[in-house]
């Protein structure tokens, strides 16, 4: 890629057509949430506010399940913050190549960064460490999955209620199936092999947890089993 040909609006473009895969995988997850939220005692406007504003599909599937049980709301606040603990993991990774930005862009890339969006950008970033716009690129990722929740939400509400057991048809495994495409092309070295397995492995292990603590632990088991092993290898290659 010839830096010299990059403008805003290309890269804008770029983010937003790479990331069109996984917008197709999120359709089926919008339209379940939609259908959900209503049935869960959530009001119209309860549920397109929290597509709007939470924008964080697991914490929303979550939340609107606490609220059908009648659970407290700080303790619904409390679990969904536990849950999108990993966008701190994701946020930590965007730091060295964001630092440099204005404000008001980390604001927008801190609301808008999903596991989709940060899948797609540091790709982007890791890829092309002297884009200067690759700022940009993450705004069209980032923006057409907003949209796309956004409209996919609303459909759910719309039309949910009038497609009997809905709910049931599993149309929420296409997520899980983008997830795995998110991962597989990152499994490139031993650490990153290891730590995926380690993490997929604890994940399991501790499904049955409550309030999905199990999946912070994976996530934590899964990057110091990866740092070991890069650290390990390090150290061997150099003692060579």
């Amino acid at each position: 890629m010839r830096l010299s040909r990059l403008t805003p609006v290309s890269e804008f473009l770029a983010g937003a057509r790479d990331i069109i895969p996984l917008v197709v995988g999120a359709i089926p997850f919008g339209i379940i949430f939609g259908t959900l939220a209503l049935s869960s005692g959530v009001s119209v406007a309860g549920a397109i506010a929290l597509s709007a504003v939470v924008f964080a599909g697991s914490s929303q599937f979550i939340a609107i399940g606490m609220v059908a049980a009648g659970t407290a709301w700080p303790l619904i606040v409390l679990t969904t913050f536990v849950v999108n603990l990993r966008h701190l993991l994701y946020s930590m990774s965007l730091v060295p190549h964001v630092k440099h930005l204005p404000q008001h862009w980390k604001l927008a890339m801190g609301f808008w960064l999903t596991d989709e969006a940060f899948a797609i950008a540091i790709r982007r970033y890791e890829t092309n460490q002297r884009n200067p716009l690759a700022h940009w690129y993450y705004l069209g990722a980032a923006l057409l999955m907003y949209v796309n929740w956004q409209v996919w939400t609303c459909i759910g509400i719309a039309v949910g209620q009038r497609i009997p057991n809905a709910a049931n048809w599993g149309l929420d495994f296409a997520m899980s199936v983008t997830f795995i495409g998110m991962i597989i092309p990152y499994l490139k070295t031993r650490p990153m092999g290891l730590a995926v397995t380690v993490a997929g492995i604890t994940a399991l292990l501790t499904y049955s947890w409550p309030h999905k603590v199990g999946l912070m632990l994976a996530s934590l088991v899964g990057i110091t089993v990866g740092l070991w092993s890069e650290n390990a290898l390090r150290d061997k290659s150099s003692s060579l």
